[in-house]
């Protein structure tokens, strides 16, 4: 038994009879989400083959291009998998729970389609031509969800925004759909198609190809996840520049052409077994005659049967019957699985979605959807310590280490996890700002004056004294009740009537300039918290004259005195940029701090001293403060309960199924995959419906 770093698999033996091989690998879903069997049928038992066996190094030729497919395929994959969720959010505006629902839906079809694929490839098509048209319908399904991400596709008043969103949902959905038969369809043919590929006499040389294979496999998948997100975080367009999903998509999709062309290109080579029936059509049928035969004979009058599964003797053989009784004893164990995928699998979901409200600068700016990669990078260091160091260990203390407790103690493992992300969860919640309710405004006042101000909310509401060129915090007031204010300083006094929405956040800016107070009004537009980690600034010109503004190649246009520019995004936090307010005379410069991540700025333009700009930083909302390195415990904890729950799960699994159904337990285990994913789902649509139905309560009352 040997491990294979950096992808939490193993190929656990090989196994032979008289008519055949059978190899089994264990591999963590997150990797290949499959369990991979082979058969290679000896001459003169009906395993017919076609194809020219040409050596290399000892090894098929044949397998070099399997493993380029292969890497390039999961390249493919997981890139797209891991923009997929900022995708739904960002660019479609979906809803936090509704994306949620979306990603796992298709998650859960990746899992639920490879038995369709086993099913076609062993009894019709044959693994060769079941790769070949579902890695076409693969690599379409990656162009039309690129061509479905490109902004400019509707925006035909190249406003930013697409004039149809439908257009872009329907190619994306039908793009996925696409995607999720093509992955789902090949993913138990490919490592299978591999092991054909070489002779019985060939057993160092099949274990060999297995490391290289899962190698590519984890190689396509750390680098990828590395990769898109960067490329996604890049900005591009025809009329306007955002991130640049239709790259972050396109590159996939260049890579499974290239997956498909490598594949095609070495089918001359390939050793081709005949379909020769799928044993999970034989399981499903002596299953459902069983259940059909009991129904028959329900009557009293006919005798019981030691087991409900020996109602079908009368048309199935005894042995596989009992082989079928053995499956069945190991798939119930299976039930509480679905829970722990329901937890593994919200990495690219709930936890990315977690990760944008974080602070990603380690020196360098992390995207959120790279925080993904803690996953196969802890996979990499914790599988050789816990096979040469931890179960040794306990072995040496005489503990009785079983597979049943390792499993339990890999749930628990997983249940902590979310406990530390809810933990985590909770230092940001104190982190962000209250907006109002309906009934609710807020008001934040700046006074940018030389001398103090006194602000009278009318009818005697609260009085708020704001010291010279400093700001007060939003001040909650039922939109009702407020009427007027007063604002007093150095003596004079200025009344205004207020005419306010609800649900709103207003800034009030005002000075002394004798003998007068000037102020202007701003309502803010900001109705939550920037989560794609940018931060957005705009500019009050507190000078007497108008100015024209700029901060590196951010225009912010002309201000007059006291007016306050629009928002705009600041490209890259953590850095800092050059401010310019120029008239026909002079230009004044100066440095801006560093912004923060997800923070939203004001700054005011007070005075010019020898061409240098004297500015003052407001912050409306607080930039996050709570490290994405937090993230780094929970992602420690589920790895350790993957490594527990799924390689150990999956051992015990093969060690208590007969050789020949195999097969039904990895279609058992793909469909605990797929079953946890649909939980997911459940949860975040009824937390999405009943979000909407406190929304539309709301707006009733």
């Amino acid at each position: 038994m040997a491990w294979f770093s950096s992808s939490c698999l193993r190929i656990v033996s090989l196994q032979r009879n008289s008519s055949r091989v059978i190899g089994w690998s264990i591999s963590s879903p997150r990797q290949i989400s499959s369990i991979s069997w082979y058969q290679v049928n000896h001459k003169g038992k009906g395993g017919k083959t076609t194809g020219k066996s040409v050596l290399c190094f000892g090894f098929p030729l044949s397998i070099f291009f399997i493993v380029i497919n292969e890497f390039c395929e999961r390249f493919s994959y997981y890139g797209m998998k891991a923009v997929l969720t900022l995708y739904f959010s960002r660019f479609l505006h979906w809803e936090d729970n509704f994306a949620t629902a979306i990603y796992h839906t298709f998650v859960a079809l990746c899992y639920l389609t490879p038995i369709l694929g086993a099913i076609i490839a062993d009894s019709w098509l044959g693994k060769f031509k079941t790769i070949l048209y579902l890695s076409i319908v693969y690599a379409i399904g990656q162009a039309v969800l690129s061509v479905g991400s490109i902004n400019d596709l509707t925006d035909h008043n190249q406003d930013g925004s697409p004039d149809t969103i439908a257009v872009n949902i329907a190619l994306s959905i039908v793009g996925l759909i696409l995607i999720a038969f093509g992955t789902g369809g090949i993913k138990p043919c490919v490592s299978a198609f591999g092991g054909d590929q070489f002779e019985d006499d060939q057993e160092k040389q099949r274990g060999t190809f297995f490391s290289l294979f899962y190698l590519s496999i984890n190689a396509g998948s750390l680098l990828s996840t590395l990769i898109t997100p960067i490329i996604r975080a890049s900005e591009c367009g025809i009329h306007t520049k955002q991130e640049c999903y239709p790259l972050a998509f396109g590159v996939p999709a260049i890579l499974m052409a290239v997956a498909l062309v490598v594949f095609v290109i070495g089918s001359r080579m390939y050793k081709k077994v005949k379909p020769q029936g799928n044993v999970m059509l034989q399981f499903s049928k002596c299953v459902g005659f069983a259940i059909k035969n009991r129904f028959r004979h329900r009557s009293k009058e006919f005798p019981k049967r030691e087991h409900w599964l020996d109602w079908a003797s009368e048309k199935y053989d005894k042995r596989l019957i009992a082989q079928i009784k053995m499956v069945l004893r190991v798939l119930f164990l299976y039930i509480p699985l679905p829970m722990f995928w329901a937890v593994f699998d919200q990495q690219g979901s709930r936890w990315t979605l977690q990760a944008t409200t974080m602070n990603g600068d380690f020196g360098f700016h992390i995207q959120p959807d790279q925080m993904q990669i803690v996953n196969p990078i802890l996979i990499v260091v914790m599988v050789p310590v816990v096979d040469s160091l931890v179960y040794p260990l306990i072995k040496k203390c005489k503990l009785n280490f079983t597979p049943l407790k390792k499993m339990t103690v890999g749930m628990f493992l997983g249940s902590l996890a979310f406990v530390a992300a809810a933990l985590v969860q909770v230092q940001i919640d104190k982190t962000y700002p209250v907006f109002p309710a309906a009934e609710q405004t807020q008001i934040k006042l700046i006074n940018l004056g030389a001398v103090p101000a006194t602000v009278k909310f009318q009818p005697q509401l609260q009085t708020v004294d704001v010291a010279p060129n400093k700001e007060t915090g939003y001040l909650t007031f039922e939109t009702s009740k407020l009427q007027s204010l007063d604002i007093i300083s150095a003596y004079q006094n200025k009344t205004e009537d207020l005419k306010l929405h609800g649900g709103q956040r207003y800034t009030l800016a005002f000075k002394w300039i004798p003998p007068h107070i000037n102020s202007t009004w701003r309502e803010d537009n900001v109705t939550s918290k920037p989560n794609d980690g940018k931060s957005l600034v705009r500019f009050i010109n507190n000078f007497n004259f108008t100015v024209n503004v700029t901060m590196d190649d951010i225009v912010f246009g002309e201000l007059d005195p006291l007016s306050v520019s629009n928002y705009s995004a600041v490209p890259h936090p953590g850095w800092s940029y050059t401010i310019r307010a120029s008239v026909p005379q002079y230009n004044c410069t100066a440095g801006s701090k560093e912004f923060g991540y997800g923070a939203v700025y004001t700054i005011s333009l007070d005075d010019c001293v020898e061409n240098k700009l004297i500015i003052t930083h407001f912050e409306d909302i607080a930039p996050n403060t709570v490290h994405m390195a937090w993230q780094i415990p929970q992602y420690f904890l589920l790895t350790c309960a993957e490594v527990l729950f799924s390689v150990t799960g999956l051992e015990f699994s093969y060690s208590q199924a007969p050789s020949n159904m195999k097969a039904v337990l990895q279609a058992g285990w793909l469909l605990t995959v797929a079953v946890g994913n649909i939980i997911v789902l459940i949860v975040a649509g009824v937390s999405a419906i009943q979000k909407q139905a406190s929304m539309q309560a709301v707006g009733v009352l």
